[in-house]
């Protein structure tokens, strides 16, 4: 059981593409609302353009 325990611990260290798929998965969610935002900015009516 401790040889268990210390494996487990070992491949807990090693995180592989997890942050990298984070920072990734943060940029395009920022990325897809900034896109949003200018696109429904630029489909607002003021009523200002007449």
């Amino acid at each position: 059981m401790p040889h268990t325990v210390a494996l487990l611990a070992a491949a807990s260290g090693e995180q592989g593409p997890g942050s990298t798929l984070r920072i990734v998965l943060l940029a395009s969610l920022v990325g897809a609302v900034l896109l949003a935002w200018l696109l429904l900015r630029g489909y607002r009516n003021n009523d200002d353009n007449d």
